[in-house]
């Protein structure tokens, strides 16, 4: 499989785990232009009714993400979405390599997007609790910035994906370990006796 294609697919399928919508619409138009191939059964992303349908689920996913509450019953329902998303992106990607079986380009896309999409389930509840809410739309664009960033990189320059997933993990490993740092008790010292 050519490398390019490949970190375009992890990258692909790693934004759609912050928004499954984001990378869906770039791909797709992407693919009506002509700039990129999206390979079949996938192609069907690129016809005119499903750049416009993809384009409103888009528009329905940034406004309903940035309200708090309405966040998680987002979060919810995009369980099952942005995987699926993952999924056709690394498949579609990955499928103009043909070295790759299909069923193993959608688990990968799948697993890369539940986890990036997991971790931001799981964030997105203590940052609303934590700032009363006022939090959840500064996140969520955030979030949607990191997703659109990622996703162009990944057609353009799939090299600083790579980089960028390096990067999340370094960051993510020190994370980690500070906190567990911070919550280990502090150790008790038994003085020394003298004889």
């Amino acid at each position: 499989m050519e490398v390019t294609a490949l970190l375009s697919a992890f990258g692909l399928s790693s934004a759609a785990g912050l928004n499954a919508y984001i990378p869906l619409v770039l791909v797709a138009v992407l693919g009506r232009a002509g700039v990129i191939t999206v390979s079949a059964p996938f192609d069907v992303l690129t016809s005119w009714w499903a750049i416009a349908l993809l384009a409103v689920f888009l528009v329905v996913e940034v406004i309903v993400d940035k309200v708090p509450g309405a966040d998680h019953i987002n979060d919810v329902v995009q369980t099952f979405v942005r995987p699926a998303a993952g999924a056709i992106l690394f498949a579609s990607s990955s499928g103009v390599a043909s070295d790759v079986h299909p069923a193993l380009a959608l688990g990968c896309g799948l697993v890369l997007a539940f986890g990036v999409h997991a971790t931001k389930a799981a964030a997105r509840p203590v940052v609303n609790t934590t700032t009363m809410g006022i939090g959840a739309p500064v996140v969520s664009t955030i979030e949607d910035i990191a997703s659109a960033v990622t996703s162009v990189l990944a057609v353009f320059l799939p090299i600083l994906v790579a980089l960028l997933l390096v990067a999340f993990v370094v960051v993510g490993v020190w994370i980690w370990v500070r906190r567990r740092r911070l919550r280990r008790p502090p150790s008790k010292s038994t003085p020394s006796s003298v004889s």
